[in-house]
């Protein structure tokens, strides 16, 4: 859309919903339109936005909250002429989707390939109330004393981040936030379906540990719209290989009543009831992110975010061979070889995941100040029907030949490559 063009109705119906500022709950926009830029926002490049109302000293303003690789900007617009000139600014950026939930309604629109919106509204079976709060735990989807933050030790009775939680609280903050862009834009464009109360969104945490991410994003997606969730009815299930793990958190489910089971077993070894949409793996350690992946592929999940851990084989088969030229450098020296094997692994995963049908992005989720660990794989799965490894778009035949030629040229054996190669995640 552009801002000197007649809006289409879609269009226009979806601008006046943002702009009915007695009914407007919140409004996202997400994701990039194929064959175009990155959205800019305020002259920066942004991956999402997000819209609402709040009631400021100098009266009711129009919010905008603007997200880039590494953090949030906030702008306020009076209402009238200034809300509708920086609405239709934004409408003329090219976002892949927008959803906007007012009191009675939640509007969905996604543009096509073609350039085309779709958009489809929906009545709420009961009207919402409209916060307007401008003090909401500054841009926070869960608040410091959040009973799930409370009961995971990460804040403390009176509600307050511990000091020595902050990176853990940061960390899931930020990957929670990221599930929340990518599944507002997979489900916008049909990528992961629309889920039910009677077929919940089903999502694993592979490797879940003391289960932080697994019930920071339960609590998140299934929170009223009201409070800043997306009220959606979700399943979550954590494996992990400990059963002291899977107790304890069974434990702290019944406590806070979430409904949520709990495996024991490796990643390899998870055996699910029905097989999950969205797949979570955040810092699995070494190849335990091959696994988490394989076991993805496996289910054909229709969304992977993953976050890596160390990448010891890599570095390991990098340390016995020999570096092509004019690339030694890239090697010789321990500190060099380390940062290098984890690019080199995460290109290698994320050349599979394209080789098998797999739109991917591989972006940082929270600063490196908070963790060196920061690099998060983002896929969403693009081919329907059946997984192959038999290359069905040039997307694919372009990652098979990446992939290919990364591995002559470097001499080394990924585990996720011998995973599947080998078939054990088929």
């Amino acid at each position: 859309m552009s801002t000197d063009e007649p809006l289409r109705e879609e269009w226009s119906r979806l601008r006046s919903a943002v702009l009915d500022t007695d009914q407007l709950v919140r409004a996202l926009a997400s994701g990039r339109r194929k064959g175009q830029p990155v959205p800019v926002v305020e002259g920066r490049e942004v991956q999402r936005l997000e819209i609402r109302v709040v009631d400021l000293k100098a009266g009711r303003h129009l919010q905008v909250v603007s997200y880039d690789a590494t953090q949030a900007h906030t702008t306020n617009h009076a209402l009238g002429e200034p809300a509708r000139s920086a609405v239709d600014v934004l409408l003329a950026q090219p976002f892949a989707s927008w959803h906007v939930d007012t009191a009675t309604e939640t509007h969905q629109l996604r543009v096509t390939k073609k350039g085309v919106p779709m958009l489809h509204t929906s009545a709420r079976a009961e009207p919402v109330e409209v916060s307007r709060a401008h003090d909401r735990a500054k841009d926070r989807l869960l608040a410091e004393d959040d009973p799930v933050l409370v009961a995971l030790g990460i804040s403390d009775a009176h509600g307050r981040v511990k000091p020595t939680r902050q990176a853990k609280y940061r960390q899931v903050e930020e990957f929670v936030r990221l599930l929340d862009a990518s599944l507002t834009e997979a489900m916008a464009q049909g990528q992961v379906r629309t889920p039910t109360t009677d077929d919940p969104l089903r999502i694993v945490d592979l490797g879940c540990g003391n289960a932080y991410l697994t019930f920071a994003a339960h609590r998140f997606l299934t929170a009223p719209v009201e409070h800043g969730g997306r009220a959606l009815p979700v399943r979550m299930t954590g494996v992990d290989v400990k059963q002291q793990s899977a107790d304890h958190n069974a434990q702290v489910a019944a406590g806070l009543g979430i409904d949520a089971d709990f495996a024991v077993g490796s990643i390899a070894e998870a055996r699910l009831a029905q097989a999950p949409d969205v797949v979570l793996a955040l810092h699995a350690c070494d190849t335990a992110t091959d696994d988490a992946l394989a076991r993805a592929l496996e289910w054909e999940a229709s969304l992977v975010l993953a976050a890596p851990c160390c990448h010891h084989d890599i570095a390991a088969q990098l340390r016995t061979g020999e570096a092509p030229e004019p690339y030694a450098m890239l090697t010789r020296y321990g500190i060099l070889r380390e940062r290098f094997a984890d690019t080199l692994t995460d290109a290698l995963r994320a050349s599979l995941l394209r080789r098998e049908g797999y739109r991917v992005d591989v972006v940082e989720f929270v600063e490196s100040a908070h963790t060196p660990r920061n690099t998060l794989l983002r896929a969403v799965r693009v081919r329907g029907g059946s997984a192959s490894h038999r290359p069905s778009s040039e997307a694919e035949v372009a990652a098979t030949r990446e992939y290919d030629e990364l591995l002559a040229a470097w001499g080394v054996r990924p585990r996720l490559g011998a995973l599947l190669d080998a078939g054990l995640s088929r």
